[in-house]
């Protein structure tokens, strides 16, 4: 151990609880120190105290604390106080809903305190390395094939547990194409598959564990890979990258349509590589989705190497879908679990049988005749607004003729009435009689004139 601290210069520190279950309310904790004085004591008989000697140049500080509670503050030997929200520099501090980390660069020699509300049962140990052990995926690994693979943290190879601590790391796992121009995957690039979680869902066994177990999407081009994970927060990094190679799904399954559904029914085909699995240990569970009827589950089994045909019940036109995983088993015996693709298709509509030319020709006449009809009916309609329109013009000009008829004939009348009055006046009163003003005359016809 001495050895160890003097060539790495660095110390762990968790405040952890004891080896008991983390069923046992999730109070786990670890903790540890660089100087060998220390042996595991009870955190509260110690009232959170812990010393770091002189030769170590990192130290790195795992809280646990009940859930939501407040983080704690670390007390330094020379009577600072420091916080999540407040510290120096050389400090870097995660805080989560279960605990805090908290990594100090060039600690100041001497005791340390913790104040806050920690773990009941947290035990103080001795940890000087740390490390991150992940699950080589398996090889050969398939298409669409769900794994379980899981990552541990360790302290001098030992597993470290506490409860929340997913939550303060996060972790990534992605997959780089090895951009090999004979394999499917050339132009995939990088990409995300999933993670790595011990909250106990999916194939996580138990939550706060210390065990986080991946959750991949496999449903990628075949080809070479670089498998990267990697865990990090605020606080620390670590990323382990493996090569791997994605084969091709042994098991293949595709929808073949008749050319005549009426003589051979719709088949599904499957696909067997017995040069990569078993076909008799081979077994595919599948539900079959129809236009409009629920779900119909199907096990296909006694497999045979090569392709296997099943007739499918294709009655309703509409949308088909087939959902399902495949079991089997590995030539070098590995048991395998596949996802496959959804299949879609589609079973269309017949067309409708051609009409009978009798009862095209008959459809053909009554068109001609509603055409027919519908001439006649504008024709009549032009015929018709002509007629109103010459009837219109022709008594506006007879309005217009007698008006100016009248017209004339009333200044006839005032003429002749004026040429005779001047005849009657005296040849001393013509010359008044030449000043008389147009205004003056009456135009106004004769009653009898008027009547014409």
């Amino acid at each position: 151990m001495k050895l160890l601290q003097c060539l790495t210069l660095a110390g762990w520190l968790a405040l952890t609880g004891s080896a008991i279950p983390a069923a046992a309310d999730n109070t786990a904790a670890q903790s540890a120190v660089t100087d060998d004085r220390y042996t595991p004591f009870n955190a509260q008989e110690l009232q959170n105290l812990f010393r770091i000697d002189h030769m170590v140049d990192s130290v790195t500080l795992l809280v646990a604390r009940p859930y939501g509670s407040a983080s704690v503050v670390v007390v330094t030997p020379d009577g600072s106080k420091w916080y999540a929200s407040r510290h120096p520099e050389n400090i870097r501090w995660v805080d989560g809903m279960t605990g805090d980390i908290i990594t100090i660069q060039k600690p100041e020699p001497g005791p340390y305190q913790l104040l806050g509300k920690l773990s009941p049962g947290s035990m103080i140990e001795r940890v000087s390395d740390l490390s991150v052990e992940l699950d080589p995926l398996p090889q050969p690994l398939y298409q669409g094939e769900r794994v379980k693979v899981t990552a541990r943290f360790l302290g001098d190879e030992q597993l470290i547990r506490m409860p929340g601590l997913e939550y303060m790391i996060e972790w990534r796992a992605r997959f780089t194409s090895l951009r090999k121009p004979e394999e499917k995957n050339y132009v995939s690039g990088t990409f995300p598959i999933g993670s790595y979680s011990d909250n106990g869902e999916y194939l996580d066994e138990k939550p706060d564990d210390g065990i986080f177990t991946a959750e991949l999407n496999l449903k990628q081009d075949w080809g070479s890979y670089t498998f990267s994970v990697t865990a990090e927060n605020k606080v620390f990094e670590r990323q382990i990258n493996m090569p791997i190679y994605l084969s091709p799904s042994p098991v293949t399954l595709e929808v073949v349509r008749p050319e005549d559904a009426t003589v051979t029914p719709w088949k599904l085909r499957v696909n067997v590589d017995e040069s990569q699995v078993l076909p008799s240990e081979t077994f595919i569970h599948l539900e079959y989705h129809g236009p409009d009827a629920a779900p119909v589950p199907m096990l296909l089994e006694q497999m045979i190497g090569g392709s296997n045909d099943i007739d499918l019940s294709v009655q309703d036109y509409g949308g088909y879908r087939i959902t399902g995983t495949i079991a089997s088993t590995t030539q070098g015996g590995r048991e395998i679990l596949l996802s496959m693709d959804d299949l879609f298709f589609n079973n269309p509509e017949p067309p409708p049988p051609p009409p009978d030319p009798r009862l095209l020709a008959e459809k053909a006449a009554k068109e001609a005749a509603l055409k027919e009809a519908a001439k006649q009916k504008q024709q009549m309609t032009w015929v018709i607004v002509a007629n109103v329109v010459l009837l219109l013009i022709g008594g506006i000009a007879i309005v217009i003729w007698r008006k100016r008829q009248t017209l004339k004939a009333a200044m006839e009348a005032a003429q002749q009435r004026v040429v005779a009055e001047q005849a009657a006046i005296p040849d001393d009163e013509k010359d008044d009689a030449d000043k008389l003003d147009l205004d003056d005359l009456d135009l106004a016809l004769p009653d009898t004139e008027a009547n014409q």
